[in-house]
């Protein structure tokens, strides 16, 4: 059995869960979080407490019965503290600019790269050089950041572009001249 998957959530008093069929939403402070459980997998909410079972005992629902439940857990999670990433511009002239709901960047481009921000996700930019993007759907807020890290990654020489925090870069040595 898995050992993640037997563990059960313990709910705050602040957060609300309910089953309906094979649909778990999850109501908190931060807003609300929906999504579809797989037929193979049972959820059931009992004394504060969300359990996450397995019909069957096959491969693909045991491969399943743990992703589920950190699923959910990541959902009451995001609606009780959210997540954030936080992005670091590096480089000489490179910057990003917040107005409303679109970030802009100037990367050492020709032009400015306009982002918009997705429903559910909110940013912050300190300094010009510090993008924080923050959320309640840990995925969305993950694949934000990487989508922003894609416009510019960091090249292996001078390390300059977009990486997140915390990121330890191997840096490539350059040519050594006789």
């Amino acid at each position: 059995m898995s050992r993640i998957g037997k563990t059960p959530i313990s709910v705050p008093d602040k957060v609300e869960v309910t089953v309906d069929g094979h649909r778990v939403s999850v109501k908190g402070p931060l807003g609300n979080l929906m999504r579809v459980v797989p037929p193979e997998i049972a959820v059931a909410v009992a004394n504060g407490q969300v359990e996450v079972r397995r019909v069957s005992e096959g491969r693909h629902q045991r491969a399943l019965h743990g992703l589920m439940r950190n699923e959910i857990y990541n959902m009451v999670q995001g609606v009780t503290e959210g997540f954030e990433r936080i992005l670091e511009i590096s480089g000489v002239g490179y910057k990003a600019n917040l107005s409303g709901r679109t970030i802009s960047f100037n990367l050492g481009y020709t032009h400015a790269i306009e982002f918009p921000l997705p429903d559910g996700i909110d940013a912050k930019v300190d300094k010009q050089t510090t993008v924080t993007i923050k959320g309640r759907d840990k995925a969305l807020v993950g694949q934000t950041a990487a989508n922003i890290r894609a416009l510019k990654k960091p090249d292996v020489y001078k390390a300059k572009g977009i990486k997140y925090a915390g990121e330890t870069l191997i840096r490539k040595e350059g040519k050594t001249g006789k």
